[in-house]
């Protein structure tokens, strides 16, 4: 496996879980929304990443809004 693959693969898998935690948190409605919505931040963080190792401009802009709406979380819940 070529370096490139195994970037985009770690940030796909990482990017994924963080994601996957982030609405489990967030429909748990236990208090953890800061924690929830940092982790949108993380997941963000790894796809865009990813879209940019994969030059993929349509999946880059999409994970800047996710950034933006975790920015949002996080000031709105703190």
């Amino acid at each position: 496996m070529t370096e490139h693959r195994v970037l985009t693969t770690t940030c796909e898998r990482v990017g994924s879980g963080l994601a996957i935690l982030y609405a489990l948190l967030i429909a748990s409605n236990t208090g953890n929304e800061i924690f929830g919505f940092s982790l949108l931040l993380a997941s963000s963080g790894f796809f865009a990443l990813w879209a940019i190792v994969d030059r993929r401009l349509a999946f880059l802009a999409l994970q800047l809004f996710y950034a933006a709406s975790a920015v949002i979380g996080l000031v709105r819940w703190s």
